[in-house]
């Protein structure tokens, strides 16, 4: 897969271009399916109006309403009651995947449950994260970001990228998100890491890193 892990969504010109780039066919031939599930578990998102302006594209985080071809919903709780033939060709035929905020550790459960984790790396699908959708994608997230508890506990997420993200670096709506909080919270994650704001993006293609930004950002190694 190519990952684009943003963390406010497709929000300037830059990161625009960079999803142009990724993908192999103007955005207006392209399939989206778009992935609410994150916002479930999220005690500021939740089921409902949120989750509904995702999906419609009525929210101030550009995503599904870039003028996809066609855009449908792949709501991860409801894919263990069905069988896979049901929902994995439709996946296998997308063009890319739009997976909203929320909950990165409730989204990893369901991402797990679901099946969709062990299909990502077979899909040639753009993925597009959003905060918690980018977040997923890490080894792990931090003690800072954890919010819902999976079943065994920790903060251990996917790890099909070799680095985590700390998103929406010093939002005026959210007071905690600074860079000295970042710079804590990178001291305890085991590898490379990055804080990055709103006008950030992180792209990787074939394990190859590039930071798509018109705001500002920070990498943390050890």
């Amino acid at each position: 897969m190519k990952f684009l892990l943003t963390s406010a969504g497709i929000n300037n010109k830059s990161i625009h271009k960079a999803l142009v780039g990724m993908l192999d066919k103007p955005i207006a031939d392209s399939n989206a399916l778009c992935i609410p599930t994150a916002m479930y578990g999220h005690p500021w998102v939740g089921p409902g109006v949120k989750a509904w302006e995702f999906i419609s594209g009525k929210e101030d985080n550009p995503m599904v309403d870039l003028g996809w071809k066609s855009v449908g919903i792949l709501e991860l709780t409801a894919l263990p009651s069905i069988s896979e033939d049901r929902w994995v060709p439709l996946v296998r035929e997308t063009d890319v995947l739009l997976v909203s905020g929320g909950d990165a550790l409730y989204l990893c459960h369901w991402m797990r449950q679901s099946g969709l984790a062990d299909l990502l790396p077979s899909l040639h699908a753009v993925y597009v994260g959003m905060s918690a959708g980018s977040m997923v994608m890490a080894p792990n997230i931090g003690d800072f970001f954890v919010g819902w508890t999976p079943p065994n506990g920790g903060d251990e997420t996917l790890g099909l990228v070799d680095f985590a993200m700390f998103p929406h670096l010093d939002h005026e709506m959210l007071p905690y998100n600074t860079m000295a909080n970042a710079e804590r919270w990178a001291a305890g994650i085991q590898g490379a890491s990055y804080a990055i704001d709103d006008q950030t993006a992180i792209k990787v293609i074939d394990g190859e890193v590039e930071v798509v930004s018109e705001g500002h950002w920070k990498l943390f190694s050890h």
